[in-house]
């Protein structure tokens, strides 16, 4: 019987993948070529399934008769393993950011004789909505905490912003823009709670003044409107006794990662670099720390991610990794190394050296000094998540505060209006209802 090859990345099927399927099978047996996690997340989101969930699903589709797993978007490789007789798809890539690939199956099959069939695109169904209203609905804790060890696992590098409210996670959530290299959707796939920013919004310095059940409310209020994980920025931690009933308070959540620096006393932001006082930890009561936290999770997905101050403090890079050798074996999930040199350098250095012993452990970027890199820069340097970590606030402010000077200069609001602000119906509209 001749082979029939027919790649699927969506675990949602609909009337369209199932037609699909049956015209495939009319021309012999159908090979489903299941895009695996990483394939998939060079275009979108991670899918809501694991691979091994949206195997079973497809192989147990009438007219199906094996799955195997196309690891990336290009189908060369697994169409010269398979060498199919036909591959069936819908007509909808002829044009599009999918014109390429489909030439380069046109080309591949010609090597044996092969066919494309092409199947009109079923109109009136789209799974990428299906999947935004079933994300929402599907966002238990397990799913969200277990998303960003996913990701991180599957692309090369996970892209962050902070979230200091429910607002600016829709933004987070909803922000998307087309990459003009690859025209494929870009869009962030986590969020970072800021310890600066949640303290900005309320006019507290940054001290770990703002206490922690404060700080889990924003986590709430960040959750009831968003889906995308949540990385907290946990300061020092504070006392272990603390800390350690604060993970499991964050793992029920469904926070996917606190990250902890290894600074001791009242805090000092880092940026401050050696202008102020930045009294690290000592290592072992550092690591101790990371042990007990870790020890006191009940998941393999919650991930405690250790910051290591070594540059801020201008001890150097030696230091950073004697100090960072003792997390890892302390169990820290990923190291989160942090400057304020503009040029980048000795981040670099720190990411040479320590790639060379802990080539899988992930490596967190905040380049908020060291901003003229861009993520594609960092990640070929051994970044696997940088993070954003305060533009939205501080694009804010500026803006609020021209809007309230506009209102007193002009002695009315017309001029801000026109200006600075947002359409009243824009706002009301802003929020999704159900």
């Amino acid at each position: 019987m001749k082979k029939v090859y027919i790649a699927m990345s969506s675990d949602i099927i609909h009337e369209g993948h199932i037609n699909i399927i049956n015209e495939g099978s009319k021309y012999g047996e159908v090979i489903i070529g299941l895009l695996s996690d990483k394939a998939i997340a060079e275009y979108k989101r991670m899918p809501l399934l694991s691979l091994e969930e949206r195997k079973v699903i497809f192989a147990n589709i009438k007219g199906v008769s094996k799955v195997v797993i196309q690891d990336t978007l290009d189908y060369t490789d697994i169409l010269n393993e398979l060498k199919p007789d036909y591959v069936v798809h819908g007509d909808d890539w002829k044009i599009g950011v999918q014109q390429q690939t489909r030439a380069k199956v046109i080309e591949t099959l010609k090597g044996w004789g092969g066919e494309l069939i092409e199947v009109p695109y079923t109109r009136g169904v789209s799974a990428t909505d299906l999947e935004y209203k079933l994300r929402q609905k599907l966002n238990t804790p397990d799913k969200r905490r277990a998303a960003l060890k996913a990701m991180i696992n599957a692309k090369p590098y996970i892209r962050v912003i902070e979230a200091d409210n429910g607002l600016t996670g829709l933004i987070d959530e909803t922000v998307s823009v087309t990459d003009p290299k690859t025209g494929f959707k870009k869009e962030y796939d986590a969020m970072w709670v800021s310890s600066l920013c949640d303290s900005t919004f309320k006019g507290k310095p940054d001290i770990e003044l703002v206490d922690q059940t404060s700080r889990m409310n924003t986590i709430n209020e960040i959750m009831d409107v968003t889906t995308k994980p949540i990385i907290l920025d946990g300061d020092t931690g504070g006392k272990v006794e603390h800390f350690v009933f604060n993970v499991k308070t964050l793992e029920r959540m469904g926070v996917s990662a606190i990250i902890i620096e290894d600074k001791c006393g009242l805090k000092q932001n880092s940026l401050f670099g050696t202008d102020v006082q930045q009294i690290q930890e000592d290592p072992d009561v550092f690591s101790d720390k990371i042990r007990r936290g870790k020890l006191a999770q009940s998941t393999k997905d919650f991930m405690i991610i250790a910051r290591c101050e070594s540059l801020i403090a201008g001890k150097g890079v030696q230091d950073a990794l004697d100090r960072c050798a003792k997390y890892v074996a302390a169990g820290a999930d990923g190291i989160m190394i942090h400057s304020k040199e503009k040029d980048g350098k000795e981040i670099f250095d720190f990411m040479s050296a320590f790639r060379k012993d802990y080539p899988y452990v992930p490596i967190v970027l905040v380049p908020t000094s060291y901003n003229q890199f861009t993520e594609d820069e960092l990640c070929e340097k051994g970044a696997n998540v940088i993070i954003h970590a305060n533009h939205l606030v501080r694009s804010a402010f500026p803006a609020m505060k021209k809007t309230a000077e506009s209102i007193l200069l002009h002695g009315r609001s017309k001029e801000a209006s026109e200006e600075y602000c947002m359409s009243i119906k824009d706002i009301i509209t802003l929020i999704p209802k159900e």
